[in-house]
């Protein structure tokens, strides 16, 4: 799928050092609303705790992992369960534009503005040297922050919109982390992280 077929042309967002790419219009709004319905009630939902300040404590989100390969992250590691027919349609038409083919991916479900995600990068080993990551939302609209990973300096937003895909790739998960940060209001958002996991 060329890029030129987007009515709004993709802009990488970040000013150096790394490619997160904004298709803002990946899919129509219409399918979109279709997919996030059937993602909420299809998805096998969980909530895991993680360790914050050498506390465990519930992760402010749902999560679920599919695909052929286990994601690991702040030292939880989600077995994968198998592929759905409706993933692996959105799979196959991120790989069109990614080029790039992804063996699993990652679902947080953002319920209201309390759920958020703190700053990190996903640069695991098992995600290999600069790693290809394709993250679509469906649902409300929700900030996307990124800083430099050294300095905390030189910070960018973007609004993630409904049915939107943020593809990064090259240096970004080193130089660069990112978050979701909480607000006081919001209605219930989907992200889809595709990855390769060697």
């Amino acid at each position: 799928m060329s890029a030129a077929l987007f009515p709004i042309p993709p802009t990488n967002i970040l000013p150096y050092s790394g490619e997160a790419i904004l298709y803002a219009d990946m899919f129509p709004q219409a399918e979109s609303d279709v997919i996030f319905a059937q993602l909420i009630t299809e998805t096998t939902w969980k909530q895991e705790p993680i360790k914050m300040f050498g506390k465990l404590v519930m992760q402010p989100r749902l999560t679920a992992c599919y695909g052929e390969k286990s994601i690991i992250y702040s030292g939880i590691e989600m077995p994968p369960l198998p592929w759905t027919n409706l993933l692996l349609t959105l799979k196959q038409r991120v790989e069109q534009i990614a080029q790039v083919q992804f063996n699993s991916v990652l679902l947080n479900y953002y319920r209201d503005g309390k759920d958020s995600m703190g700053w990190h990068r996903d640069n695991e080993k098992e995600l290999g040297h600069r790693p290809v990551i394709a993250s679509v939302s469906f649902g409300a609209e929700r900030k996307f922050a990124l800083r430099n990973y050294i300095s905390k300096m030189d910070a960018v937003s973007v609004s993630l919109a409904h049915g939107s895909l943020l593809l990064m790739r090259g240096d970004t998960q080193h130089i660069w982390e990112h978050s979701v940060p909480k607000v006081k209001f919001a209605q219930p958002r989907l992200n889809l992280t595709f990855r390769v996991v060697q």
